[in-house]
């Protein structure tokens, strides 16, 4: 649950009488931060494996430092999907693009990882959950 915290203040606005300000500040639970801090590790691995994708199906160079960041970040992610089905290459004239099945499968069990441990953490922070029926 959000600790919400209410401030009412007084002020006077333009020398008319005084006007009564409220301002509600919302403040995250522990559980609360832990589930944000789920979903921002899970989104940022999730954008860096849609970058390694797009690069290897554009057929991007070795040679460029950023492409090498991104494909040695991203290598220990894919690595236990390697093998599940064959990589698909379609060779140009001045490059060589890859679809690489691994990189998807991954993309949906982290997606998936992420979402499961969010409902733990929720089962055992006790909120309750709602009805989606």
């Amino acid at each position: 649950m959000t600790e919400i915290i209410k401030e009412t203040t007084t002020a006077k606005e333009d020398g008319m009488s005084p006007v009564a300000v409220t301002s509600i500040k919302s403040e995250a639970t522990g559980f609360q931060t832990i589930e944000y801090l789920v979903y921002f590790f899970a989104g940022l691995l999730e954008i860096l494996l849609v970058f390694r994708l797009v690069l290897k199906l554009m057929g991007a160079s070795l040679a460029s430092a950023f492409v090498g960041l991104i494909y040695g970040i991203t290598g220990i992610f894919i690595a236990p999907f390697e093998g599940i089905f064959r990589r698909g290459f379609a060779q140009g004239v001045e490059t060589t693009s890859v679809l690489e099945p691994s990189t998807l499968v991954a993309i949906i069990v982290y997606a998936v990882l992420a979402w499961g441990i969010v409902k733990l953490v929720r089962i055992f922070s006790g909120e309750k959950q709602k009805s989606s029926m």
